[in-house]
């Protein structure tokens, strides 16, 4: 409502004496700075155009597309918005600040509901508990997990010594890492320096598993690698380097990844050096599985500008064998999930290329395609035919034996951050949902929706689920002011171009983009949902209503090691159903910079109950639940009962 229309709603309803208070909003109003889009280009045309072009596939759907997500942020009570630094906003350099945070879930007190922990660059971390019925309570100050002044980036939930409930790591950039242990009641304590885990430079994923299957988890500590210098800006954070991009090429810059064994007690030892585990590049993330079969949790770490890596475990010592499971590796690499996408009892591989899409602008056409042709050698650290520009999605024909198949399966997505996973429709085939775009000074980049069509193909499916376009106040956004009277005659074009016709302060708006996600039930209805942690935002609050739609079967498994850690990581799990076996396996990966203590879910389709559950623990146990189980609802399943 513009200040000159409320003035006249406001005189009819005072008397004389109003008049004053209405000039005064009519004042603030005009003061108010312009806002200026940029980029100015509208996207309304190309996502009117995309989605006709989905709805236009529908015919080819062999799964259940007729639901639909809703953002009920507004409902859930929720009101954390990321923060970013400015070198990822107004002040914007090509360095890794823009990779954003992470988003973890966990129920932290115990009582059945699951909790949400979101991080942001500035002003704290936030946790949120879930008091049911899809709404929330800010309960960070009493929980002691704020992290404030600090420039936090992911986060991990697991339970390091085994006594039921999750305890939560922490990542920062150069403000060392935390590790909180909880009461049991959602209280943490910081206990990083008795565990002697708080060292950090430019840290990024953390990931929980029990690499020498004493049934104690361990963790592994990502680093990217020096990006910034030691000038610190206004908001604390470390001013980025100017070559920040090309930093990848200079050893020097190199912060290996760490790799800590939990020795119990709450105790850690580093013991990187002697593990074996010494992947080159920038670690960004990693993921662990088995697919070998032989009961040792092989390492995958993504290398964000360059040559991934993956290691064999032999009783608890690392060595690299990428070449004979992954020859070729997608070079920009930032998100990855092992999952078993066609239902044939092996686990595939998924890795979301980012930093390929960065060498040149694609026109919204052109997003399903791979990147252009790349740069130099150098600048890739190796030959080109060593590398796929743009998303891999490895095919398991038989461990070693992989083929890339993301063209074939419809997965490649432009600016892609992490995928989450999750069985969306219920129907037994897990489908993906990605956190994408790259926010100012980039166009609107839409966050992907994959569903499984049977395991022959995924499909684009985010317009018809309302995922996109999202709500047009959250597709954009207020990024900074801006006093144009004030730019430097070198200034970079994202600041000139705003200020043409302007000479004084205006608001610079940009468009709105997702890092990271995770899918869980979180409102207890049986169908999963949709959280993201939004860049310099508020998160989106996707809530589907598929349950609502139509009957569903579904089962979720929590599990609970004995011998084993006692979050079950490592274990893999297989469920019978109406005479098809699902399988999952137990990696805690709820999406980019993130791991999650929740249960696995199984969708099932038409099955209405469960033959028999089988769990292959990270102990070498094997357990199966035979009796007929009853869909909807969820089993724990404790080792060796």
């Amino acid at each position: 409502m513009s200040g000159r229309r409320l003035g006249r709603v406001v005189w009819r309803m005072t008397a004389a004496g109003g008049l004053a208070l209405v000039a005064h909003w009519i004042v603030a109003a005009a003061s108010k700075p312009p806002e200026v889009r940029y980029p100015a280009d509208d996207p309304t045309a190309w996502l009117t155009k995309r989605k006709q072009q989905q709805l236009q596939t529908v015919d080819q759907f062999k799964v259940y597309y007729q639901f639909r997500f809703e953002d009920k942020l507004a409902d859930s009570g929720i009101t954390f918005e990321g923060r970013i630094v400015d070198d990822a906003g107004k002040n914007y350099q090509k360095a890794h600040y823009d990779h954003g945070n992470g988003i973890t879930v966990a129920d932290v007190d115990g009582d059945g509901l699951y909790d949400i922990y979101f991080l942001s660059q500035v002003g704290g971390n936030q946790l949120w508990k879930n008091l049911g019925n899809g709404k929330f309570r800010n309960i960070t100050a009493e929980a002691g997990v704020g992290v404030a002044g600090r420039i936090s980036v992911a986060a991990s939930f697991a339970d390091i010594d085994n006594d039921g409930d999750p305890d939560l790591f922490v990542t920062t950039v150069r403000g060392g890492n935390i590790l909180f242990e909880n009461d049991g009641h959602g209280h943490f304590r910081d206990i990083t320096a008795s565990a002697g885990v708080g060292a950090g430079g430019h840290s990024s994923g953390a990931v929980f598993f029990d690499y020498d299957r004493d049934g104690l988890l361990d963790l592994l500590v990502c680093n990217v690698g020096r990006y910034t210098g030691d000038t610190k800006g206004p908001q604390g954070e470390y001013v980025a380097l100017p070559d920040a991009f090309s930093g990848h090429m200079f050893p020097e810059r190199y912060e290996f990844p760490v790799l800590y064994h939990n020795l119990g007690h709450n105790q850690f030892e580093n013991v990187t050096s002697k593990s074996g585990l010494r992947p080159v590049g920038w670690a960004g993330d990693a993921t662990f599985t088995d697919l070998n079969g032989d009961g040792w949790p092989e390492v995958y770490v993504l290398n964000m500008m360059g040559a991934n890596h993956f290691y064999e475990n032999h009783g608890g010592v690392f060595s690299e064998a990428t070449k004979t499971y992954f020859p070729r590796t997608s070079w920009g690499a930032m998100g990855v999930k092992f999952f078993d996408y066609d239902n044939d009892g092996r686990l595939d591989l998924f890795v979301t290329d980012m930093h390929s899409d960065m060498w040149e602008n694609a026109n919204p056409e052109d997003e399903k395609k791979k990147a252009p042709k790349p740069p130099a050698d150098d600048f890739l650290m190796g030959p080109a035919s060593s590398f796929v520009f743009g998303n891999s999605l490895y095919h398991n024909l038989a461990s070693p034996h992989f083929e890339e198949v993301s063209d074939a399966m419809g997965a490649e997505t432009y600016w892609p951050w992490g995928p989450s996973v999750g069985d969306l429709n219920a129907d037994g085939w897990d489908d993906i949902f990605i956190a994408s775009s790259m926010n100012f000074p980039f166009r609107y980049g839409i966050n992907s929706v994959l569903l499984n069509n049977r395991g022959r193909r995924f499909l684009d499916s985010e317009f018809l689920l309302n995922v996109e376009p999202r709500r047009a106040d959250r597709m954009w956004k207020p990024w900074f002011d801006l006093d144009c009277s004030k730019l430097a005659k070198d200034a970079a074009a994202y600041l000139t171009e705003p200020c043409k016709g302007h000479s004084g302060v205006i608001t610079v708006i940009s468009a709105a983009g997702t890092r990271s996600a995770a899918i869980f039930d979180l409102d207890n209805d049986g169908d999963l949902d949709i959280v993201t942690n939004e860049f310099n935002a508020v998160p989106q609050f996707l809530v589907s209503d598929l349950a609502q739609r139509k009957k569903i079967n579904w089962l979720k498994v929590a599990l609970t090691g004995t011998k084993s850690n006692r979050d079950g990581l490592g274990a893999t799990v297989r469920v019978t159903a109406g005479g098809r076996t699902l399988m999952r396996f137990n990696d805690g990966k709820s999406g980019y910079l993130s791991q999650s203590s929740l249960p696995l879910y199984f969708g099932l389709g038409d099955a209405d109950s469960v033959e028999r559950v089988e769990v292959d623990w990270p102990s070498g146990a094997r357990q199966t639940v035979a009796n007929k189980i009853r869909s909807n609802q969820l089993v724990r399943i404790v080792e060796g009962q």
